[in-house]
């Protein structure tokens, strides 16, 4: 793969539209969980109970990102995208109410739940489509890296934007601007020309089994890397905003997570071209191994430059890995999964981070942050273990001899 096959991907016939709405759409994905996640701590005082609310709200994308994704195979992307945008635009007019009126934290937990399940799941969508606009080969691994690199650059600007909004005179700000921003992107990208011209064949329609795409063993080892990196992601988006707060900057949160994508969008883009380990059955325990080790410096600083340079550090491993989940399931998902397929995968990413912000939070406010790092490192040794015991599943059929002889 190589700088040309990036630019033969985002210029391909029917690209453009879908690549520009699905930008907007996308942009939130870090901000609203964090967005809530600061609007509930500024409003109750407390980080267990805003990372409950947050954590409700991605285990309702992690329920909501299969379904969709599933009736996208079936139907397309434009008629789900566009009544799931008017649906989460009242949800969350609806949990704003709740959290104004200083609603118990169980129905607030409960509405961001729904806020979840309603998300337009474009980036799904997105991903998907490129399966029918490019050929199978080096260009496609490139709009795959693309889809990664680019995750990557509203990592850095979303939670920079949730920090810099809720610090807003009504601190509700960010997951209105976040929730905004997503519907104005799904409705556009189900509207454009490639989007409203996506019909399934037959041929090309899953079999109608009720796992889908899980049911292929590749397809849960490659939603079982997302998970162990959903957990690690979740440990840190309540450990760095809580490290800020007891540093007297309780602003700095969203600001410092975005470090953590600076050097991951640098890393991503090199990465991409000369990928390692090159065999995907091996790639993905060794990342999220790295990825594990590096947390660890996280709990070492002792002040906010020092936790902001272990971040930049930390961060270098994370668009590996988001390309490399995207590009497995070109080997593990069943063919006519591809927009369920992702959507296992984001499902696995959310419902990962929402058992690290519970974890942390509880963790943050018995030990802090830094005893919150060291566990979700050792979280994240455990999975990568059980990726190497799981590998030969990632091995293409016409590949498991050599590879056996090989001793891999």
């Amino acid at each position: 793969m190589s700088l040309t096959d990036y630019r033969t991907a985002l210029t391909t016939s029917g690209a453009r539209g879908p690549v520009i709405t699905s930008l907007l759409g996308r942009l939130p994905i870090a901000m609203i969980g964090l967005a809530l996640m600061l609007y509930v701590q500024r409003e109750t005082g407390s980080f267990a109970a805003a990372g409950l609310v947050s954590a409700g709200a991605l285990i309702g994308v992690a329920c909501g990102s299969v379904v969709q994704g599933r009736v996208m195979d079936r139907v397309g992307p434009t008629v789900p995208l566009l009544v799931m945008s008017g649906t989460f635009a009242g949800l969350v007019a609806v949990e704003v109410v709740a959290i104004e009126a200083h609603a118990p934290v169980l129905l607030l937990t409960a509405l961001a739940f729904l806020v979840g399940v309603s998300e337009p799941m474009v980036g799904s969508a997105s991903r998907a489509l490129w399966g029918r606009l490019l050929p199978p080969g080096s260009a496609r691994e490139a709009a795959y890296s693309y889809e990664a690199i680019s995750m990557e650059v509203f990592f850095i600007l979303g939670p920079g934007l949730a920090g810099l909004l809720v610090a807003m005179p009504w601190p509700g700000t960010g997951v209105v601007v976040g929730a905004t921003c997503m519907i104005i992107g799904s409705v556009g990208f189900a509207t454009t020309p490639a989007a409203r011209g996506h019909r399934p064949q037959p041929t090309e329609r899953a079999d109608g089994s009720l796992l889908g795409a899980i049911a292929s063993p590749g397809m849960r080892t490659v939603a079982l890397a997302a998970l162990g990196f959903g957990i690690l992601i979740g440990f840190i988006e309540v450990g760095v905003p809580a490290a800020a707060v007891q540093a007297g900057h309780a602003t700095a949160g969203g600001l410092l997570l975005s470090v953590l994508s600076v050097s991951s969008v640098a890393v991503g883009i090199v990465y991409g071209l000369r990928p390692w380990p090159r065999p995907m059955h091996l790639r993905l325990p060794a990342l999220l191994f790295g990825f594990a080790a590096l947390i660890t410096l996280l709990a070492v600083p002792s002040t906010l430059w020092g936790l902001c340079l272990a971040l930049l550090v930390a961060g270098s491993l994370i668009t590996p890995q988001s390309t490399a989940h995207s590009v497995a399931i070109e080997i593990a998902a069943p063919k006519g999964t591809a927009t369920e397929a992702f959507g296992w995968v984001i499902t696995a990413v959310t419902l990962g981070s929402a058992v690290g912000q519970s974890i942390s939070g509880q963790l943050v406010e018995l030990s802090g942050p830094p005893a919150a790092f060291l566990v979700a490192s050792a979280f994240g040794v455990a999975v990568a273990v059980a990726l190497w015991l799981r590998r030969r599943t990632l091995i293409p059929a016409s590949s498991r001899h050599d590879v056996s002889l090989a001793g891999v």
